[in-house]
């Protein structure tokens, strides 16, 4: 039997979207190769070498390292072997927010290290008291989040780095969804606003990419070198990656939708997903449901719960918060169309 993918047409809780048409050409030619072997491929390997210096564009970083990972559990469990790696202690811990990525949670699992997470405050970003009493001299990274996949919100950054700098630790950010986004808005986030020592940002979500299409970038190539093991066998002597053969998909489709959308394709898509979710929040908040503000192209919604089970019923792919709220991303895909087709059907399904 022949089977088809889902469609978009309804899927409004993804942080993934359909490709760019040149991202999708690029990952069918290159399919077959492997960037984990770049003297075997030396194609994809300059490919990837522009996918990371385009990120380091996104990102505000001028020289970065990095590569190309399968997404953003990759990156986040790099991250912190690096940082767990490079650490003097045998007891290291990691900071972080209440709201990180469940990836941090195998991370900790995998690696054998403490995740210490704080809480968020009434604006859902990350408590820095309690970041403050939280680190030791055991403390091995600290993390921020710069686009909550709960609620699209960005932690202070730039004191994150104090705490980081003041504790001899790494800080890592996790801009996996939020890093195609906000280069448009006035938020501290990037290298640039900050001594970020390593960052996650995924051209597979807003980025517009082919799946896989992760990122995982280091301020400085030593950095790297923690993750870095000997392979005899292959014509490249060392491999820092995680993953050892990689599909050369992600890397060319990275590439070429960076190539044709940065900057001015992203500026365009964020302002209209912006709008969109500024459009879908009033219209939630006009028929009575508490809403949380949106301050990126997210949108959460007490709605009951028999109306979320209705309209999933009805063929909307939703999904919660952890608190329990209709969680909506206004991805690419998202139109206002959609948006309007499912604020008729929450009319429909609620009686009014």
């Amino acid at each position: 039997m022949r089977a088809e993918p889902q469609a978009f047409d309804r899927v409004l809780s993804s942080m993934c979207t359909e490709p760019h048409p040149e991202a999708r050409e690029a990952a069918e030619r290159f399919l077959a190769t492997n960037p984990g072997d770049p003297a075997t491929y030396p194609a994809v390997a300059e490919l990837e070498e522009r996918a990371v210096a385009l990120l380091g564009e996104v990102t505000g970083l001028a020289d970065p390292a990095g590569y190309v990972a399968t997404g953003g559990t990759e990156s986040n469990i790099q991250a912190v072997r690096l940082a767990r790696n490079r650490s003097v202690t045998h007891v290291p811990n990691v900071v972080a927010p209440e709201s990180v990525h469940f990836s941090f949670h195998k991370a900790a699992d995998v690696l054998g290290v403490e995740l210490r997470l704080v809480p968020t405050g009434e604006d859902h970003r990350v408590d820095l008291a309690a970041v403050h009493e939280s680190v030791d001299d055991e403390t091995c990274a600290v993390v921020g989040v710069a686009g909550t996949t709960e609620y699209g919100r960005v932690d202070p950054i730039p004191a994150l780095a104090d705490v980081a700098a003041d504790n001899d630790a790494l800080l890592h950010v996790d801009a996996a969804w939020g890093g195609f986004v906000l280069p448009f808005t006035d938020h501290d986030w990037s290298f640039a606003d900050a001594p970020v020592d390593t960052m996650t940002v995924d051209p597979h979500k807003m980025g517009q990419a082919a799946i896989p299409s992760g990122g995982l970038l280091a301020r400085d190539g030593d950095l790297l070198d923690a993750l870095a093991v000997e392979t005899p066998y292959l014509e490249s002597p060392r491999q820092a990656t995680l993953a050892g053969t990689r599909s050369g998909a992600g890397v060319a489709s990275a590439a070429a939708a960076m190539e044709a959308l940065w900057p001015d394709g992203y500026r365009e898509t964020y302002e209209r997903a912006r709008a969109d979710a500024e459009w879908l929040a009033g219209a939630l908040t006009e028929r009575g449901y508490d809403v949380v503000d949106p301050v990126l192209p997210l949108v959460a919604a007490d709605v009951p719960g028999p109306l979320f089970d209705a309209l999933r019923d009805a063929g909307w792919r939703v999904s919660r918060t952890g608190a329990g709220e209709l969680r909506v991303v206004c991805m690419p895909h998202v139109t206002r169309e959609m948006l309007e087709r499912f604020v008729a059907d929450v009319d429909r399904l609620s009686g009014r």
